[in-house]
């Protein structure tokens, strides 16, 4: 098996975690003390190799104008984090401790400051770079004044869509790869917006992956849609998985395991190898899972299912210390993506922080949680058991203690997570579990490692009041109060606002039926463009 098939991934956007300007001064390199931001990581790194983690996904890194994804430059390290021989010595100290690492490779759109882009601005027609962008129109205008229209990404001007379909553009963007592996040394590439990347540049990516570094991985950042369409040996080897992001933290909220099980199990259903797929509970683009559960006791649940269900676990850089971050609506990201002190926030103990290294530790030891099959074993709303391999899972989120019957072969089990030994008898195994917790359980019968239990740290705060119902919002004429007022469907998807194209979906969905609130949440916490353009023009 390849190293992916068993990593454990931490998450770290580093323009954020490095505390750097939020917008680049261009010129030379800094040559001040802050020049070098990027080596303010190496304590982060030795922290990665304490939790387990044995593979990095980093980025963006390169040269942009401002967050990072307005790419200007494909081949030098963003001056605001130094130059490139700090990240060459990041990914070789990575290396020296075990760590994989993967960059951010942003290839459907350029910064407006790429060279092809300002040529294109200079020269217009005469550019050599026309064909490079997508449907440019220079009978067209737009907001910069530029004299002519493009295509761009998510609504945004500022990222300028490249033609995949060029092969200049496709060539100059596997000829950067090489000089990433060349120059770095690096392990793999997590693709953003793969959603609307072109699959024949995916298919020809896939090719050269096979030829440039053996075992070099291919990630896909994909929010709606069928995975395998993606996820497959022609195309990328794993995409993230939104789809249970969603379910892990609304299943906790709603007490509904049924959501988390369904939703695996309709992947399965259609040929999914679910554990191909890049699991995570917050990331740059959303919200801290912190801030999302209302019960904060079930941060531990949570977590349990991340490391134990079929997938790649991911950690976002913080998140381990459960640190909270609210995403602003149509705002900046910075909560999101805050700098971060290491000392301070390992100068206390944290119940999170002991929890994700022991849960690290046994995801690395256990390979049944890596390569296992699954089969579900226990379902209710409040109640989930499961197995992978020969190890037995299950977690409650209730707040009371239960008992909970789970069918198995028989013997004698230890919980990694508590210590407790049980035996099953009669195929049966009973199995106690406290409030908002849960347990991991190895058969007794084979040699495995000694963990510490956890739980000699406090939980987190005990629940949070729950947040009304949108359903519960109305006035007194029983009139929703938050509603998107109606949208005028006649007017072009393209010209939408994000909140207009949500307006447009819920009234799309109403037209075919009622609208629950679970649909009314789908909605409201998508907030990706194209993904809600793609959506709106799905309804016949």
């Amino acid at each position: 098996m390849a190293w992916y098939d068993e990593a454990f991934f931490y998450h770290i956007y580093p323009l954020g975690l490095c505390g750097a300007p939020k917008n680049n001064p261009g010129g030379n390199t800094p040559t001040d003390g802050e020049a070098h931001r990027l080596r303010e990581m190496w304590p982060w790194i030795e922290h990665l190799r304490t939790l387990g983690v044995t593979a990095l996904y980093i980025g963006p890194l390169f040269e942009s104008g401002s967050h990072g994804y307005d790419t200007t430059d494909y081949r030098r390290l963003d001056r605001r984090l130094g130059n490139n021989d700090d990240l060459k010595d990041l990914v070789r100290f990575c290396h020296e401790n075990g760590i994989r690492v993967v960059l951010d490779a942003v290839f459907n759109h350029s910064g407006r400051d790429f060279f092809a882009f300002q040529d294109l601005r200079e020269r217009r027609e005469q550019s050599a770079y026309k064909d490079w962008f997508c449907n440019v129109n220079f009978w067209n205008n737009n907001e910069y004044n530029d004299g002519f229209s493009y295509d761009n990404w998510g609504g945004y001007n500022l990222l300028a869509k490249l033609n995949l379909r060029n092969p200049q553009v496709v060539d100059y963007h596997l000829e950067t790869v090489r000089f990433w592996v060349q120059e770095f040394d690096i392990d793999g590439l997590r693709l953003d917006a793969a959603d609307v990347l072109d699959f024949g540049f995916m298919h020809t990516l896939r090719g050269l992956a096979g030829t440039i570094k053996p075992e070099f991985w291919l990630m896909g950042e994909v929010i709606h849609g069928e995975y395998q369409r993606w996820v497959n040996e022609g195309m990328l080897h794993a995409v993230t998985d939104y789809a249970l992001h969603k379910a892990l933290f609304s299943g906790h909220n709603d007490h509904n395991y049924f959501e988390i099980a369904h939703t695996l199990n309709r992947f399965m259903q259609n040929g999914i190898d679910c554990r191909k797929l890049y699991s995570f509970v917050d990331n740059h683009d959303v919200e801290r899972i912190h801030t999302k559960l209302h019960d904060k006791r079930h941060w531990l649940p949570v977590h349990i299912l991340l490391f134990c269900l079929p997938g790649i676990p991911s950690v976002y850089y913080g998140s381990e210390f459960g640190i909270d971050g609210h995403k602003a609506r149509g705002g900046p990201d910075d909560e999101i993506r805050p700098a971060l002190s290491l000392a301070d926030l390992k100068a206390r103990p944290n119940f999170c922080l002991e929890t994700v290294r022991a849960l690290g530790q046994i995801y690395r030891t256990e390979k049944a949680l890596a390569y296992g099959d699954y089969e579900q074993l226990h379902l209710s709303t409040g109640q989930y058991a499961f197995r992978r391999g020969d190890v037995l899972v299950a977690v409650n989120n209730e707040d009371r203690e239960v008992e909970v019957t789970i069918p198995c072969a028989g013997g004698e089990y230890r919980g990694a997570l508590h210590g407790r030994r049980i035996k099953a008898e009669n195929g049966k195994l009973q199995l106690r579990l406290a409030p908002c917790d849960g347990e991991i359980l190895i058969p007794e019968s084979r040699d495995f490692a000694e963990y510490e239990p956890i739980g000699s740290l406090p939980q987190p705060a005990v629940a949070f009041k729950e947040a009304p119902s949108a359903e519960s919002i109305r006035d007194t004429d029983g009139n929703r109060t938050d509603a998107e007022p109606a949208v005028d469907l006649s007017m072009p998807y393209e010209n939408m606002t994000i909140g207009q194209l949500q307006a447009a979906i819920l009234q799309k969905l109403a037209a075919n039926g009622p609208v629950t609130e679970q649909m009314r949440r789908d909605v409201a916490e998508n907030v990706w463009r194209d993904s809600l353009l793609n959506w709106v023009k799905s309804f016949r």
